[in-house]
């Protein structure tokens, strides 16, 4: 029973990470790339490389997680590289699918803002469903976890702070526009993994909302009852 239990905890491990690397893959070919917007980390350098050298994300970033993942399962140790790898791998795949025959066009260049919100959410759901099953999408994924573990920071603010340095190349390729709803995108989108990741923070902050009602109706200027005979103007 024990054996059969681990075997199904596995399989719906597998099932979240290929997931979300799908819903990643999808929104960064046909939300960012579609209307050029970029990405932070490995996938925001990919998609420059793309931009400005015709190079296939596909592969770059293959070639840019192989050297930080093996740093990582040196210091986490090899039996904990599964999720990561299946992660790293069916993004790749993926990607590379959706590149090379997906029909689908997003155009949304005039709604630019739209769009941004789109990345945000989806990239942010399936990193976050990624880093709760304990995969990484990639390298930089590796960098973020370890600096989470390190600083004590939540892991979608560790994000926003790595990818910050990333965007900032993307001024030398793509229009201002196009960078700063990009830097939205990416905050919406460290916003959500957090939530996705640890959902308690979440809930909190739903929880909280009908007490700040309560808390105005508290502090509202309390009303006398009418009483007849007494409150005759």
């Amino acid at each position: 029973m024990k054996a059969k239990g681990k075997r199904m905890k596995r399989s719906a491990q597998a099932a979240a990470i290929l997931t979300g690397t799908f819903v990643m893959a999808f929104a960064y070919y046909h939300i960012n790339f579609q209307n050029h917007l970029s990405e932070g980390g490995f996938v925001g350098i990919s998609l420059l490389g793309e931009y400005a050298f015709g190079l296939s994300p596909a592969l770059t970033i293959l070639l840019l997680d192989i050297p930080f993942m093996l740093l990582f399962a040196l210091k986490k140790g090899w039996r904990n590289m599964g999720p990561a790898v299946l992660a790293a791998g069916s993004f790749t795949v993926f990607y590379a699918v959706i590149e090379h025959f997906s029909v689908l066009n997003f155009d949304l260049h005039g709604q630019l803002w739209l769009a941004a919100l789109l990345s945000g959410l989806l990239t942010g759901i399936g990193g976050g469903l990624v880093l709760r099953c304990g995969g990484a999408t990639g390298g930089d994924d590796c960098a973020a976890i370890w600096l989470h573990e390190k600083t004590g920071l939540k892991i979608g603010t560790v994000f926003i702070l790595m990818d910050a340095s990333v965007l900032m190349l993307s001024l030398f390729y793509l229009p201002l526009a196009e960078t700063l709803y990009t830097v939205a995108a990416v905050c919406i989108g460290g916003k959500v993994i957090t939530w996705t990741v640890e959902p308690q923070i979440l809930r909190r902050g739903l929880a909280s909302i009908p007490h700040m009602f309560a808390s105005s109706k508290r502090h509202a200027t309390p009303v006398a009852p009418e009483v007849k005979g007494l409150n005759r103007v």
